[in-house]
Order: C-alpha cells, then sequence, then structure tokens
C-alpha cells in the first residue's frame, strides 16, 4: 500500500503576519483556496521547488476558540537553510525571537507568530562556532 506526504496543516489567528513570518524563512505560497461556506482560507507554503512538501495555513473567518496557546501538540515544522547564521540574522532583523541559537552552527529553533515551533537545520556540515551565536543563551521555550 503507497503513502504520499501531503502536507502539514497549522491554524493561524493572523493570516497575513504568518504569510510574512513563512516568507522571512524563505517560502512561497504555491495555492490558495477560499471556502466561502466552511468560512476559511488555505494557503499552502512551501520552499522553492519543493511545491510537494508545503505547510497548510488555515485561518478561521470567525475565530479559532479551540485554537492551544501552545501550539507544540504536533511537535514542530523543519527547514534546512543554507546559512543558519545568516538566516537566523535575518529573522532577528525583523524582530523573531531566536529561542534555541545555533550554537553549534547547526540547529536553532524560532517560533511563528501562532506560536509554531520552527527548527532550522544547516545543510551539510555544521558551520565553525560564532558570535554572536555562539555565547547567546536560550529564551523562552522551543
Amino acid at each position: 500500500m503507497q503513502v504520499k506526504y501531503l502536507h502539514t496543516m497549522v491554524r493561524v489567528l493572523d493570516l497575513e503576519k504568518s504569510i510574512a513570518f513563512f516568507r522571512l524563512l524563505g517560502l512561497e505560497e504555491t495555492r490558495r483556496t477560499e471556502s466561502e461556506k466552511g468560512r476559511f482560507p488555505l494557503v499552502f507554503m512551501a520552499p522553492p521547488g519543493q511545491p510537494e512538501c508545503p505547510v497548510e495555513l488555515t485561518y478561521n473567518w470567525d475565530g479559532d476558540e479551540g485554537l492551544p496557546s501552545d501550539s507544540r501538540h504536533f511537535g514542530h515544522l523543519a527547514y534546512a537553510v543554507e546559512d543558519i547564521y545568516g538566516m537566523c540574522a535575518k529573522l532577528q532583523e525583523a524582530g523573531v525571537t531566536i529561542n534555541r541559537p545555533p550554537r553549534d552552527g547547526h540547529m536553532a529553533f524560532v517560533r511563528s507568530p501562532d506560536n509554531i515551533s520552527i527548527e532550522l537545520l544547516q545543510m551539510g556540515d555544521s558551520l565553525p562556532p560564532a558570535e554572536p551565536w555562539s555565547s547567546m543563551p536560550n529564551t523562552g521555550h522551543w
């Protein structure tokens, strides 16, 4: 029996803010559907050239009372990046907290505007330790 990965769905409270965050990570909107009857849009975002592995952002027009305050019930999303230090600097400059800095030149964690944990992994070998990341403490939960 064959199984095919389709997507990971996350609920968001502010669609535009969430889209902007995932664009900071380098993802692009690959498709969007609107359900007037269900009263929600679905926005699919994926890394360039990888439309087969999207994250689906679901925003309920009438609010979402059931959204957990700490969206860790599913774990985290993970993305490989070409330059973990450059990506963390870009996110930090945009006001994103680096919850687990890439002290090892290999792994970092940040949170989306909806508190979704995002793991960033250096492609290939770890980068040599570098400041300010080497001495930066963890912040909050990741």
